[in-house]
């Protein structure tokens, strides 16, 4: 994962650190949120799978194809042999 050095003013970099604790979460990981936000606002797919989904239309959507059926054979009469009663 390529990594970028940015720099907030200490007011800012402060919320962020008091955020990250009330929702006890790292800092990447506010970060993650906040570009998924941003590209998602500026209509932008945020990963490849998405971008694919977006290419093929919505029309693509997963839809499960129905199990085949194996047709049961016609029930075959068999002949049933008597036995003979031993006395």
């Amino acid at each position: 994962m390529p990594g970028k050095r940015i720099q907030f003013d200490d007011e800012t970099f402060a919320a962020l650190d008091m955020l990250g604790k009330d929702q006890m979460k790292t800092f990447q990981e506010l970060a993650d949120e906040a570009f998924r936000d941003l590209l998602r606002k500026h209509g932008r797919p945020a990963s490849l799978k998405e971008a694919l989904r977006r290419s093929a239309g919505v029309s693509a959507e997963v839809v499960p194809l129905p199990l085949k059926r194996k047709e049961a054979a016609p029930p075959q009469s068999v002949p049933t042999a008597k036995r003979k009663k031993r006395r």
